[in-house]
């Protein structure tokens, strides 16, 4: 059975937890950096990523995250886990992991009290897939190897390069656990 990691240090954790099972894979929290070595592909989850930052340099772990990356294991970042991805963030001198060759704007739909719904078109998932936007970031611009899975009202809300998959909104709030399984897909391909 695959196992996915879930970075369990802030966010939806849980949510994730509950979608990894629903598509018959282990789904770990992971809380110590000793557990990346067990583990088939990674979800950096939505939260709040100035927080999760604070947490992932307090406990060591953006050392191992990359070279996580760096041995060819699928990461997926979902909100917040996104901007920690990104290449690039508007407005800041320097990224998080850097792995996503992505810019990514932070909150650009708007504050908590602007949070949507939207029926999304995704590349490799299908239509009809309700995207949960919570002060939501976008990517304004892609590298030349990433594929753009999907868009909401022009703005790019879903990117895959690689092993790297990245979505601005919470696919793990719903019941509709194709993009879970659009990762997990990913993590038996790299195997």
């Amino acid at each position: 059975m695959l196992k996915i990691g879930v970075l369990g240090l802030q966010g939806a954790v849980r949510e994730h937890i509950r979608s990894i099972e629903a598509c018959e894979a282990e789904g770990i929290v992971v809380k110590t950096v000793d557990q990346l070595t067990d583990l088939d592909g990674l979800i950096i989850p939505g939260g709040e990523s100035t927080t999760m930052r604070r947490l992932i340099d307090k406990y060591h772990f953006m050392g191992p995250l990359k070279e996580f990356a760096a041995s060819g294991k699928p990461m997926f970042g979902t909100c917040a886990g996104l901007i920690l991805l990104a290449k690039n963030l508007v407005g800041y001198d320097q990224s998080h992991l850097g792995l996503l060759d992505v810019t990514v704007e932070r909150n650009s739909f708007g504050r908590q009290k602007d949070s949507f719904e939207a029926e999304l078109m995704i590349t490799g998932v299908g239509e009809d897939f309700v995207g949960v936007f919570i002060r939501a970031p976008h990517i304004v611009e892609v590298g030349e190897d990433v594929e753009i899975l999907s868009k909401h009202n022009g703005r790019i809300v879903a990117a895959r390069q690689g092993q790297f998959l990245g979505c601005s909104f919470h696919p793990e709030l719903t019941n509709d656990h194709r993009m879970t399984q659009l990762f997990i897909n990913m993590v038996k391909e790299s195997k």
